[in-house]
C-alpha cells in the first residue's frame, strides 16, 4: 500500500493506473474508520481494479469549531485497517494542501437547494465544504468509482446531484447503512458515547423503525401529527431532537402527498453528540 501526503504524490500513482488501462475507485473519508468505511472499501474493491482511500479532515464542512477540534485523529490505526483490507493508494493531505490559500480565499462548490435545506439548513455552509471537498477529490485522483455510505443520506443526494450537473465522469456506488446488532448505526461520533449514552443510542433507530411503520399506511394530512407524536416519543427515551423530516426518497422534496418512497431523516443529540440515521420507506 502506497501512501501519498501530497498531490503530487497522489497523481504519480494513479496517473500509474491509468497508464496500465486499470480502474480506479475512491473512497473518501475523515478517518477514524471503522466497519461502515471498510465495508464502502470493499465496495470499491467489488468495483475496480484498484481502491485509493483519502484521510482528510476537512474544516471547510465544519460548522461548529468545537467538533473540528474534538473529531478523533486515529491515522496510525486506520492505515493498518486499510492495508489489511487490501487499498493500493491511500491520500493523506493537510489543510495546507488541500487549501494552500486559506478557507477564505478557497473557490469553492454549491450545489442550489440541498446545500441549504434539511441539515444544510441547521447546519450552514456544511454542505458547500462537503461539496468542495469532494469535488477537489475526484479532480485529484479522477476515479472511475466513488463510493459513499446512505447512512449520509442527503450528502449522497447533493454529491449525485453534483456529478450530474458538472459532468464528472464517473459513477457514484451508494452503500447500504451498517449498523450493530442492536441497530446503532456505525459512526465515529460513536466513540464520543460514554457508557450509558451507547446503552441508549440504538433506540434511534428502533423510534425510526415505529415511525417507518406510521408512515407507510397514513394519509398525507395526518403525517405532520404522527411526526411530532414521533418527536416526543424520541425525546422521550433521553434524546434531544435536532430535526425530524420526512421527505421523498428521490428528490429530497418536503411535498410527498405522491411519493410512493419517502425518507425519514433524523438528527438528534444524545448528551453532547449530534447524531444522525434515516429510514427508507415504502407507502402503501
Amino acid at each position: 500500500m502506497k501512501i501519498a501526503k501530497d498531490i503530487t504524490g497522489i497523481r504519480e500513482l494513479v496517473t500509474g493506473f491509468k497508464h496500465a488501462n486499470e480502474t480506479i475507485a475512491l473512497v473518501p473519508t475523515m478517518g477514524n474508520l471503522h466497519i461502515g468505511h471498510l465495508t464502502l472499501v470493499k465496495k470499491a474493491r467489488e468495483a475496480a481494479q484498484h481502491v485509493v482511500v483519502s484521510i482528510f479532515v476537512n474544516p471547510m464542512q465544519f460548522d461548529r469549531a468545537e467538533d473540528l477540534k474534538t473529531y478523533p485523529r486515529t491515522l496510525e490505526n486506520d492505515l493498518r485497517l486499510l492495508e489489511e483490507a487490501g487499498v493500493d493508494a491511500v491520500f493523506t493531505p493537510t489543510p495546507d494542501v488541500m487549501y494552500p490559500q486559506g478557507l477564505g480565499l478557497q473557490s469553492y462548490v454549491e450545489v442550489p437547494d440541498l446545500c441549504n435545506s434539511l441539515e444544510g439548513a441547521l447546519r450552514p455552509g456544511h454542505f458547500r465544504g462537503v461539496a468542495t471537498v469532494v469535488s477537489k477529490l475526484f479532480n485529484i485522483v479522477q476515479p472511475d468509482f466513488a463510493c459513499f455510505g446512505l447512512k449520509d443520506y442527503q450528502q449522497v443526494a447533493l454529491i449525485k446531484e453534483m456529478v450530474r450537473d458538472l459532468n464528472f465522469q464517473l459513477k457514484i456506488i451508494e452503500v447500504p447503512i451498517v449498523r450493530h446488532e442492536d441497530g446503532l448505526a456505525y459512526s465515529s461520533r460513536n466513540n464520543l458515547l460514554n457508557q450509558a449514552e451507547r446503552s441508549i443510542a440504538p433506540r434511534l433507530h428502533a423510534q425510526l423503525e415505529q415511525l417507518g411503520a406510521k408512515l407507510k399506511t397514513a394519509a398525507s394530512a395526518e403525517i405532520p401529527n404522527i411526526i411530532d407524536d414521533a418527536i416526543n416519543s424520541i425525546d422521550g427515551c433521553g434524546f434531544k431532537t435536532d430535526d425530524l423530516a420526512v421527505v421523498d426518497a428521490d428528490t429530497l422534496n418536503p411535498e410527498i402527498s405522491a411519493s410512493q418512497r419517502v425518507v425519514i431523516l433524523i438528527s438528534a443529540y444524545l448528551g453532547k453528540i449530534r447524531l444522525i440515521d434515516n429510514l427508507v420507506v415504502e407507502r402503501e
